[in-house]
């Protein structure tokens, strides 16, 4: 007959067998993944890309949820709150990883201990993009007429108070000195119409907005944030060819999970990741939204996470610049 210690022994092997038995077979049931914006935006464009290729890899139902509001902070809210078992991901950028945390006074999360990065899926870069009849054909153009300028200077639109391309034309008006009166739209595809209108002179957004209207004649983009030319739009320079040292600028979209998430589910979500990215379908996909897939070293959560950590600092930066207070 066994003791009972004995017997409070065997539970306990018998209790982790079977973890180990369930951990060594995750995924075993549907994986959420929210999206924390609303249908139609680029995060959500990602994540339902990802959602067929993920399910794919990891042999289970994946389920795509929106849940927007405050500027992502409530989808990420909902993760960073979520059981840690990997049944729950993140489609994260900058509004809730890089920008929120600076921008918002009661975050109810942590962003930088709250979610352990999986890895990035794609980067958009940032353009400057002007009226198509406009006389400007360089930054420096835009520069020197915005100086020039009376009142305020030259008014741009941007996404948002406090939005990425917001925080990133503060950077790049202070790198340059350009005279540039900040017009805020609620997400970059509401300044659209205000700019085919004639009503709005520049626009400082992201591509994937922009390269339609260049595309077709409606706008002329000048410049991109990015390190360098894109293949999309071979003969745009970039703003660092253009003389505003190291500027770059970008939105980005990757998969976190819930910060404590075994080993063994973000390996796996992690291999899933790194496949996913390096398919030359999924590449050409990123191209054709104006974007790009992630490099290998940030399709990993090492590089994803330095990445997120670098961006954060650049954002606090542009908001002191900006001298945005915390709301």
């Amino acid at each position: 007959m066994l003791s009972r210690r004995q017997a409070l022994a065997a539970g306990a092997a018998v209790l982790a067998a079977g973890q180990a038995r369930a951990q060594a077979g995750w995924p075993d049931r549907p994986i959420r993944v929210m999206v924390p914006f609303a249908a139609g935006g680029n995060a959500d464009i990602i994540g339902r890309t990802l959602q067929p290729r993920l399910q794919e890899k990891l042999g289970q139902p994946v389920v795509v949820e929106n849940r927007p509001g405050a500027g992502g902070s409530i989808g990420a809210e909902a993760v960073a709150r979520a059981r840690p078992d990997g049944y729950t991901l993140l489609i994260g950028s900058n509004g809730p990883l890089s920008v929120n945390p600076v921008v918002q006074a009661r975050l109810p999360y942590d962003a930088a201990k709250d979610f352990a990065p999986i890895g990035m899926a794609m980067q958009v870069p940032h353009c400057l993009a002007i009226q198509p009849a406009a006389p400007y054909r360089t930054v420096a153009d835009v520069v020197a007429a915005s100086r020039a300028a009376g009142g305020e200077g030259i008014g741009i639109g941007t996404a948002g108070v406090a939005s990425a391309t917001h925080l990133s034309l503060e950077s790049f008006k202070a790198a340059t000195g350009a005279r540039l009166l900040h017009i805020p739209y609620r997400g970059g595809g509401a300044a659209v119409p205000d700019f085919l209108a004639g009503n709005l002179p520049m626009l400082f957004t992201e591509l994937s907005t922009a390269l339609p209207l260049h595309r077709d004649g409606k706008a002329r983009i000048i410049a991109i944030a990015s390190a360098t030319r894109l293949l999309a739009l071979p003969d745009v320079p970039t703003m660092i060819e253009q003389g505003v040292a190291d500027f770059t600028a970008g939105s980005y979209v990757g998969l976190l999970a819930t910060a404590g998430t075994p080993p063994e589910a973000m390996r796996a979500l992690g291999a899933a990741m790194a496949a996913i990215v390096a398919e030359p379908d999924f590449r050409s996909r990123m191209q054709a939204l104006g974007g790009e897939a992630a490099t290998t070293a940030l399709a990993t959560p090492e590089g994803f996470a330095t990445y997120i950590a670098a961006d954060l600092e650049k954002s606090r930066i542009a908001v002191r610049a900006a001298d945005i207070k915390p709301e």
